[in-house]
């Protein structure tokens, strides 16, 4: 215990750098879990695809939604995503799966939705590439 103390004397900066990342870390899952509600993880999307078959969004650009996007999605980047609104509307009670690239700028979208009816209405944790790292499959078509 006493190399511990030591270790830790001759080191306080890193331990205050490992408490800031970590309180990060806490601060961004609380603040999705309140402004975002669930968000999924690619396992439980998939749960969610084969069980509910909801109404998939893309948000990223058109060069990013090219490169590949999952089965099925439909293409709304976020810059013009109000422009996307009414022909998502037709499908309000579906289960809407919304994703990113990273799992950040959907909850944008998320929101959205949400004001404009939707009641269901979850973000990929984590984005496509969580998808991908996941290996789940994605197409160009």
């Amino acid at each position: 215990m006493a190399q511990f103390f030591e270790f830790f004397q001759a080191h306080v900066w890193l331990f205050v750098a490992l408490g800031v990342v970590l309180a990060l870390l806490i601060a961004n899952e609380v603040h999705g879990n309140l402004t975002g509600g669930k968000r999924m993880s690619p396992a439980e999307a998939v749960r969610l695809i084969n069980d509910r078959d909801p109404l998939i969004v893309d948000v990223r650009p058109l060069a990013e939604f090219k490169r590949g996007h999952l089965l099925n999605a439909f293409h709304a980047p976020l810059g013009k995503f109000d422009e996307y609104l009414g022909q998502l509307a037709k499908d309000k009670a579906r289960p809407v799966l919304v994703y990113c690239a990273l799992g950040v700028s959907s909850s944008t979208a998320v929101e959205k939705l949400r004001k404009n009816g939707f009641a269901e209405v979850y973000p990929l944790r984590g984005g496509i590439n969580a998808w991908s790292m996941a290996n789940l499959p994605l197409t160009t078509k």
